[in-house]
């Protein structure tokens, strides 16, 4: 069986204001109804496949586990970061992780917030693959290059190898992301393919690497893994040897040192969508060059991206060319699709004057569901709760707030002090100042309540939780 270890870290600044730290861009549904996550998910499971391993930060745990029970996915284990620390560490976790039950297992490392269209085609080579990795040899794979790309890093292949083979061939070297110009020479040489980041190997090969080229972080990953725990299906990694391993990339700590080294060619398309232009790409622009969302209208337009991503929200564009425009109810980005890789500057400008869509969604998503904000006031606000069917809010109460209830769609179960009823569509309850209170869904669809706070401060850390499913503090 071969183990898929997804990589689902990463913050996806590049593709703001859909992309955001509180929810990065694997989770979002950028080609189509499902998120690049759960299309990755699907991808590395089924015949021949273990249950995935996802490695994961702690905002993002039961994002995982929801949006895998969406698609019918079950982890082996989803192994949570105590902080990034980039994909040297990461790796290495899942690896010492399957070596407990089988040192020669397969592992097939992918970051989950990349496109690959053609599945079929990626099995086969990951297949064709395998005799190499199962010899002792480090495998990554080489996409074939379309167009003069500095966004990526490239592997050059070593003389007399075939960049178009349909096996493993020797490697060179790893380049970093090159200029203009060192990519148009390296185009025209014609031995070079883009760095997908993605491995294929033994755990038993890769865990001798490491012990061979950064044995520091194996002490390091090792202690923080003998001294994980483990609460709703999730393996929390010890944090203080977590965080001795070095916040390193797999490429500069084990690839670029290593000797047994081969590339797998992959020729049938790819993309990591590391901005909005590759996004315009992949998406497939119309004979004018355009690509629109359902809530936008292109007129006159040519090479140009539209996108809105609020229902209700309409998006036009007249006589644009080469625009790029991703509206949503909080943000509004408008570049030049040249320009589309300096994104993450406007984030870090966003940040500088402290502005919470630099980090935060207008819809924040918990363990139980997701709420919004729809007006806030100097003595009140209004919110829109969503709660997931079967889930139940944390036994909770308020210092500083009051709060109405109003169930729209559903049926909740309310408790509030000692009294405990189910409240239906229409109907509407009220928690006073002080009370503790809690909010269930036990039906089979999502339940919707408007709540209406009042009071003199509603952040979320005015909560005093009793009881939570969801072990939080």
């Amino acid at each position: 069986m071969m183990h898929a270890i997804l990589l689902c870290g990463g913050s996806g600044t590049r593709l703001w204001p859909l992309s955001r730290k509180c929810y990065p861009k694997q989770f979002a549904k950028l080609m189509g109804d499902e998120s690049l996550f759960q299309i990755s998910a699907k991808r590395l499971t089924g015949p021949g496949f273990a249950p995935p391993i996802v490695v994961t930060g702690d905002p993002f745990r039961f994002i995982v586990t929801e949006q895998l029970a969406q698609v019918e996915r079950t982890a082996q284990a989803i192994l949570i970061e105590p902080e990034g620390r980039n994909t040297a560490p990461a790796i290495l976790a899942a690896a010492l992780y399957i070596a407990r039950s089988d040192a020669q297992a397969l592992m097939l490392v992918a970051p989950s917030d990349h496109v690959i269209p053609d599945c079929d085609a990626f099995a086969q080579t990951v297949q064709a693959a395998v005799p190499r990795a199962q010899a002792g040899d480090l495998v990554t794979f080489g996409i074939t290059p379309t167009r003069a790309e500095t966004g990526y890093g490239y592997l050059e292949l070593a003389e007399g190898a075939d960049a178009s083979a349909k096996t493993p061939q020797p490697l060179a070297r790893f380049v970093e992301k090159p200029d203009r110009a060192q990519v148009q020479g390296m185009l025209q040489a014609g031995n070079f393919l883009w760095n997908a980041g993605i491995f294929l190997f033994t755990a038993q090969t890769i865990i001798a690497a490491y012990q061979t080229h950064a044995p520091e972080m194996v002490r390091a990953v090792r202690a923080s893994l003998d001294g994980a725990t483990s609460d709703l299906g999730l393996t929390r990694l010890a944090p203080e040897a977590w965080g001795q391993a070095d916040d390193i990339s797999i490429d500069y700590a084990i690839m670029e040192k290593a000797d047994n080294l081969a590339v797998m060619p992959f020729a049938a398309g790819w993309s990591d969508l590391g901005g909005w232009d590759a996004v315009w790409l992949e998406s497939g622009p119309d004979a004018a060059g355009n690509v629109c969302s359902d809530n936008a209208t292109a007129i006159d337009c040519a090479g140009t991206l539209l996108r809105s991503e609020t229902d209700g929200l309409q998006l036009v564009g007249i006589g644009l060319d080469n625009i790029i425009a991703v509206a949503m109810g909080d943000a509004v980005l408008v570049a030049d699709k040249s320009q589309a890789q300096r994104v993450k500057e406007a984030v870090d400008a966003l940040k500088r004057r402290d502005a919470s869509q630099a980090v935060q969604l207008p819809r924040d998503y918990r363990p139980w569901g997701w709420y919004e904000s729809l007006v806030i006031g100097g003595r009140f606000q209004v919110k829109r709760i969503v709660v997931n069917p079967g889930a139940a809010l944390s036994l909770q109460s308020h210092h500083h707030r009051s709060e109405h209830w109003i169930v729209v769609e559903g049926t909740a179960k309310v408790t509030v002090d000692e009294t405990v009823k189910l409240i239906s569509e229409n109907q509407s309850v009220y928690i006073p100042l002080g009370s503790v209170h809690r909010m269930e869904n036990p039906g089979k669809l999502p339940m919707v309540l408007i709540e209406v706070q009042t009071g003199s401060y509603f952040g979320e850390d005015d909560i005093i939780r009793y009881e939570d499913v969801y072990a939080r503090a």
